[in-house]
């Protein structure tokens, strides 16, 4: 059984939120077709990233805890994290924003995201020779200046609070995936391509990865529930 352990997490990760989806105060349902539309949207380039880096060696997945199955050099459990994952957190998105009303993207709000592309950039340039520390803080760096200054998106705010709500299951699904709580890890990391800071197993990069993730999920979900309303 231990083979389908990937397939587990993905399942366990996505199973409360999918059935929550239907009740009828909250009605998720009703978007699922927006929500693939961005989650496919986003997985693309994400999928292709992580087929280089797998091509690299920069990580790799240990067949241990895989069904078998690969694409691209991908386990297919890897494939269907792309989706599961955002499918969680644009969930939990929505209902808080839902039901708690979160605030939008204040004035000051730009200095803290202005602040925190500076931040991106500048580990990237220090950390250069890292190829996944250069590539995902300069990725999100990127991201955060066109999401706020070009694409006018004003839900960074929101994005950020949630995605920090959702920090404790991030470390328990990313933590298992890194090894905690079990024997060998299921994905497996060079450590001369990352900075080798670890919270508990996980890569600090894993969760600024996870974040950029969610923010163009986010971003797009919206952007398709609005051309979704416009022609249902």
């Amino acid at each position: 059984m231990e083979k389908y352990l990937y397939f587990a997490v993905n399942f366990f990760t996505i199973i409360i939120c999918f059935i929550y989806s239907f009740h009828p105060k909250i009605r998720f349902d009703r978007y699922f077709v927006p929500f693939l539309k961005a989650g496919v949207s986003v997985a693309i380039p994400f999928i292709l990233w992580d087929a280089w880096f797998t091509a690299e060696g920069i990580w790799w997945f240990n067949d241990r805890y895989l069904a078998g199955w690969r694409m691209l050099g991908l386990p297919v459990e890897e494939w269907l994290f792309f989706i599961c994952i955002p499918f969680s957190c644009v969930f939990t998105y929505y209902y808080l924003d839902k039901f708690l009303n979160l605030k939008k993207d204040r004035p000051a709000a730009r200095y803290g995201i202005f602040f925190a592309i500076l931040l991106c950039l500048a580990i990237a340039v220090i950390h250069s020779d890292k190829d996944y520390t250069l590539l995902t803080f300069l990725t999100t760096g990127l991201s955060l200046a066109l999401l706020k200054f070009v694409l006018k998106f004003d839900g960074i705010t929101k994005v950020s609070l949630v995605y920090m709500i959702l920090l404790l299951p991030f470390l328990i699904v990313n933590g298992v995936l890194t090894g905690t709580g079990i024997e060998e890890a299921i994905v497996n990391y060079n450590p001369d391509a990352f900075m080798g800071i670890r919270i508990l197993t996980i890569p600090i990069e894993d969760a600024v990865y996870g974040y950029e993730m969610i923010l163009w999920n986010v971003f797009l979900f919206f952007k398709f529930s609005e051309n979704h309303k416009n022609h249902g």
